[in-house]
């Protein structure tokens, strides 16, 4: 059995989600069930959260703690600003700007039960608030102030541009945040639990499953995907650009998944929508070149495309900046990696796996007047 990278390894047990025969779902609950029945993101962070659905009252109560908590503050927005000069990559601000959240928290190192749930719900609330903020301050505008009457989905597209979104586009991130919210042991997932196991604080894990996210093969694939759509609307032939990538032995972002063999069940509901929103517009380009690069791929390789792949054309659609798609997943993924770091205190075990050595043995140790003029490799 191949483990490298872990594959094929049980590292934990959870009741969070699962992925079974290629299909996935949170506390049992097929994520076909969120798109057919027009779920919300808030619901789903509340079952992540919870084991269940909340009733009408708990959604209320929900939903009024996280828009109460959505301001982020002029100490963090001012940190934003500085950050904005600084030509950082927004990863990389998202990391430093949640990390200053925890610094910023008289109580980050509290670990009763009503803490962690407080430092849950404020995190939840600010990330669309730092991202809408950084968005706007980079482009040399001030940011705009979050409404507390509008849903998370629908209050971060305010905050992008200051007009009340489409109900299409609300729709559309509502989706997107609920397919990116959970996906068993992902490696940032991974990372906040490892870190959670060492009794850490919130603020900490977080920053760590941040850290983790920014890597190309996990959470920066879609700018990827999209840097690749953009070279090849100039070259207007996607069917020879990627057999020339392939010819040379490039990875092509956005295909393929370590899990899912037969489909990635939530690129389904992305392709859906980007169709959706693409037809009978000037972005009809993306989907039509990203349905032409999927049937090359599937035709020379056998390759599924994951969530990565159509969730690009959403984003752009949605206005949003290719270099800002991954800090959207960071966005939904917090609802899950705050899900693992409570349930990984629950029954807390030191995470602390072996390796295996494949090096050399009983090396003898010579003074350094002994290996002068030796050459080492």
């Amino acid at each position: 059995m191949n483990t490298a990278g872990l594959a094929n390894t049980i590292a934990c047990e959870t009741y969070i989600s699962a992925i079974e025969e290629d299909r996935l779902s949170y506390f049992g609950y097929d994520i076909d069930e969120f798109m057919h029945q027009d779920a919300t993101f808030e619901e789903v962070i509340f079952l992540l959260w919870n084991g269940h659905l909340p009733t009408t009252t708990e959604y209320a109560l929900f939903t009024r703690a996280l828009r109460e908590q959505y301001a982020i503050g002029e100490a963090v927005e001012s940190c934003l600003r500085i950050q904005c000069r600084q030509n950082l990559h927004p990863m990389s601000v998202l990391r430093s700007t949640v990390s200053l959240l925890g610094v910023f928290d008289k109580e980050a190192e509290a670990t009763d039960a009503e803490a962690v749930y407080r430092q849950s719900i404020s995190l939840q609330a600010k990330l669309p608030t730092i991202i809408a903020s950084f968005c706007r301050l980079r482009q040399g505008l001030d940011p705009i102030v979050p409404d507390e009457n509008l849903g998370l989905a629908e209050n971060f597209l305010y905050m992008l541009t200051g007009e009340i979104p489409r109900v299409i586009d609300v729709q559309a991130l509502d989706r997107a945040l609920i397919l990116h919210a959970d996906h068993e042991l992902n490696a940032s997932t991974f990372a906040a639990r490892v870190c959670a196991s060492t009794l850490s604080d919130t603020y900490s894990c977080v920053t760590a499953a941040i850290g983790t996210l920014k890597g190309a093969l996990h959470g920066g694939a879609n700018e990827r995907v999209f840097d690749m759509l953009e070279e090849i609307a100039v070259e207007q032939n996607a069917t020879q650009y990627i057999l020339e990538k392939l010819g040379s032995n490039e990875k092509i972002m956005g295909f393929g998944h370590r899990v899912y063999t037969t489909v990635d069940p939530r690129q389904i509901y992305l392709k859906e929508m980007a169709q959706q929103m693409t037809d009978q517009t000037e972005n009809q380009i993306w989907y039509h070149l990203s349905e032409e690069v999927e049937q090359v791929i599937r035709q020379e390789k056998g390759l599924i495309p994951n969530v990565d792949f159509y969730s690009a054309t959403v984003y752009h659609v949605l206005g949003i900046d290719k270099d800002l798609f991954t800090l959207i997943f960071a966005m939904s993924r917090v609802a899950g990696w705050l899900a693992h770091i409570a349930e990984q205190k629950q029954a807390n075990r030191l995470i602390r796996p072996r390796s295996q050595y494949k090096g050399q043995l009983n090396q003898r140790y010579e003074r350094m007047t002994e290996r002068v003029g030796q050459l080492y490799a």
